[in-house]
């Protein structure tokens, strides 16, 4: 089988410095070992031309005038559309220089004047880990592209299915014994917790990707909270919990409190945290209370539950690390959760002592950037 690297050109080399002689010199060092060798005076320029097409690794020397080596990595590193190149300084200094490239994000160095056989073997080095990095991101990349592809394929049948069973459920084809419906019933739980779990995958690839459309619009989050809480209001009934609503400003209920985001999406973070809320919650409450700030809304989900550890609060808005409650899901939902209020611009965090419930703080800006 063609691995990855194969299928690529030969590796581009762009060599910056403002001497032309020791840009000959660094050609010919480097031009039999079968690269594509660039030469440049000018290091603006230069960086106009890793903007324009990146190539797959940087020569470039420390001591040059419009914009030294260690402003021009700084700028490569700084540019987030740039895909990982790596930089070689060329230094005729000691071990500061170096010291100072390598914190500004260059990934190696070699001293003037150049020894031929040492300047092969780091570029080799380099080029090595550049193709390293670039395999590791296209197989990343054809995984992601193949979870998101069939997570959305898998959700068509699942609901196909459950549209089936609940007609079987309902006697629609066949008169239905109670311990048969029973069946159907834990069927359709069962395929409706898949269903969940698949589109909240699905979600979460479309946020990594950064191809998730997020409608900003004017919503009044007090009525949200008020809808969120209604309908998982029976749920908590089934367990005998309390779930009420603390509106810290006693005028919030009467006054049309706005802020901009997507109402979906928030309103699936707010179903997710508080459901969770219920479903580790045996006995008590869960409280969501609602503070208007100069500059946030802050949302509190406290309950009464049995806590989480400072271990598993510090991963716990990581992606799949479910809790070690036995009935921890996926680990998708807080992730998710953080993914959706990030995209808000806002914050989500935990505070929770073993035996002694949670607290879940959600803030999110009034106007979004």
């Amino acid at each position: 089988m063609m691995s990855y690297n194969k299928l690529q050109k030969k590796d581009r080399i762009l060599v910056v410095d403002d001497i032309f002689d020791n840009l000959l010199v660094i050609q010919t060092i480097l031009e039999d070992e079968g690269y594509e060798i660039e030469i440049q005076e000018d290091s603006k320029i230069a960086l106009a031309m890793v903007e324009e097409s990146p190539p797959d690794l940087i020569l470039l020397d420390v001591m040059m005038p419009e914009m030294d080596g260690y402003e021009f990595t700084r700028r490569i590193r700084q540019n987030q559309n740039l895909p990982f190149i790596p930089i070689l300084l060329i230094t005729a200094h000691d071990s500061t220089s170096a010291v100072e490239g390598l914190d500004a994000g260059a990934d190696d160095f070699i001293h003037k004047p150049v020894d031929a056989d040492e300047l092969q073997a780091r570029v080799r080095s380099l080029l090595r880990l550049k193709h390293s990095i670039d395999e590791r991101d296209h197989m990343a990349s054809l995984r992601q592209d193949f979870v998101s592809r069939f997570t959305h394929d898998l959700r068509t049948p699942l609901a196909a299915s459950n549209r089936v069973l609940k007609l079987l459920r309902e006697g629609k084809f066949f008169e239905v014994p109670p311990a048969v419906e029973q069946i159907f019933s834990t069927m359709i739980t069962s395929n409706d917790d898949l269903l969940h779990m698949v589109n909240s995958l699905l979600e979460v690839y479309r946020y990594e990707a950064d191809c998730k459309q997020i409608n900003f619009d004017k919503i009044n989050i007090t009525d949200l909270i008020h809808d969120v809480v209604q309908e998982l209001t029976p749920l908590a009934e089934e367990k005998e919990l309390t779930l009420k609503v603390n509106l810290c400003d006693e005028n919030l209920a009467d006054n049309e409190f706005t802020i901009i985001a997507d109402r979906i999406e928030i309103k699936r973070v707010l179903t997710n945290i508080i459901g969770n809320a219920i479903k580790f919650t045996n006995q008590g409450f869960i409280e969501v209370s609602l503070q208007m700030n100069s500059e946030t809304a802050e949302i509190k989900i406290k309950d009464t539950g049995s806590g989480i550890s400072s271990e598993q609060q510090a991963i716990l808005f990581e992606r799949f690390r479910p809790g070690k409650n036995k009935n921890s899901g996926s680990g998708l939902g807080l992730y998710l959760s953080r993914c959706i209020i990030e995209a808000h611009q806002g914050s989500i965090n935990v505070e929770s002592e073993p035996g002694n419930g949670s607290l879940f703080i959600i803030n999110l800006p009034l106007e979004v950037s």
